[in-house]
């Protein structure tokens, strides 16, 4: 009790009760937060149970959600033609007491993309994502968008990429999306991508390097390159390259480039230890499909890391990440065999 008079927060009978100078707040995902405003600060649990939670079904019937200047959530009430900061939800909250999660990790394999973002307001924020239409690209893009980045989908596809723009809006109408065609097996492709970029003058936060083909058949591009080295990651380069000065003018920014663990499975070197470029655009009779692919996520992570040295001093990062070995996506579609694989190893992944 001494311990609670100290806190000033003996005055309230209910352990569900607010102290004085306390707020119950929500964000745009449904967590529960509270504000307290003699000390300015804000925080997860409950002040008095340390419990946390969030809001259980949707808005009630007539009631939208809308975002202040300040990016502060308000709602809306149609039928009564009233708004107020007060989620309606609150009434209908369910606890979530999440066991937490050890020192050494944050994440794990069950986590979401949703759960990493839980909390964060990226209103203002412009996101470019290639192969956004599908798999881990369409999570990614969805996640951001939901919590109010303006995304744009960089797809070859113009046709899937808005049936993704579709889905994304039809979860919240008021998302800042958009589709662009990009497709990285041609340089011609991805200059005119990055010249329609930039003509809408807007920042670049972020750059998520992300689409990828995998065990594709040989065959070269118009730009006489093997396609899966162009796809994967001379396309990406180019892409970074046309793109630089826009980040270091929008700084803090980051480049994230989607890269394997499969990169230790191979080499770009030839026997006297000289980089061989041979390797990295073979001929069809040198051709193996996996090979092609680990050498482009090894090309992939020694960009990431040389774009880090040159631009990290003016306010642009660049990491490179390995999204998993047991996630399900669709980059085994063109073999048959891969495709087998991933059908039998499906019971054992993660799903999107």
């Amino acid at each position: 009790m001494a311990a609670l008079k100290y806190a000033g927060l003996e005055d309230t009978d209910s352990e569900e009760e607010l102290p004085p100078g306390w707020e119950e707040r929500t964000t745009k995902d449904g967590w529960v937060y509270y504000a307290n405003h003699l000390e300015e600060k804000t925080q997860w649990e409950h002040p008095k149970s340390g419990k946390r939670k969030r809001v259980a079904g949707g808005l009630p019937y007539g009631w939208e959600q809308e975002t202040d200047e300040n990016g502060q959530v308000y709602f809306v009430d149609h039928i009564n033609k009233r708004t107020t900061y007060l989620d309606p939800r609150l009434a209908f909250t369910v606890e979530d007491n999440p066991v937490k999660p050890t020192t050494r990790q944050k994440y794990d394999g069950n986590s979401t993309a949703m759960e990493i973002l839980q909390g964060r307001d990226l209103s203002g924020k412009v996101v470019i994502i290639t192969g956004a239409n599908s798999g881990i690209g369409f999570e990614t893009a969805k996640s951001l968008a939901l919590h109010g980045a303006y995304v744009i989908l960089a797809c070859r596809n113009t046709s899937r990429g808005n049936d993704a723009v579709q889905r994304i809006l039809a979860e919240w109408h008021k998302a800042k999306v958009e589709a662009m065609t990009l497709d990285l097996a041609s340089l011609q492709s991805v200059q005119h991508f990055a010249e329609a970029f930039k003509s809408k003058n807007v920042p670049l936060h972020i750059l998520i390097c992300n689409a990828a083909v995998f065990g594709a058949p040989w065959c070269l591009t118009e730009d006489g390159l093997e396609s899966t080295f162009q796809v994967n990651h001379l396309g990406h380069f180019y892409l970074a390259q046309l793109l630089e000065d826009v980040l270091r003018r929008s700084s803090p920014a980051r480049v994230v480039v989607v890269s394997s663990e499969s990169h230790r499975f191979t080499e770009i070197k030839d026997s006297s230890g000289k980089l061989d470029f041979s390797l990295l655009s073979p001929s069809k009779k040198e051709y193996w499909a996996m090979l092609a692919y680990n050498r482009s996520k090894l090309c992939n992570i020694l960009f990431s890391n040389e774009l880090n040295r040159r631009l990290s001093p003016h306010g642009v990062t660049s990491n490179s990440v390995h999204p998993g070995n047991m996630m399900y996506s669709s980059i085994h579609r063109n073999w048959w065999v891969y495709t087998l694989l991933f059908t039998l190893a499906r019971p054992f992944t993660k799903s999107m």
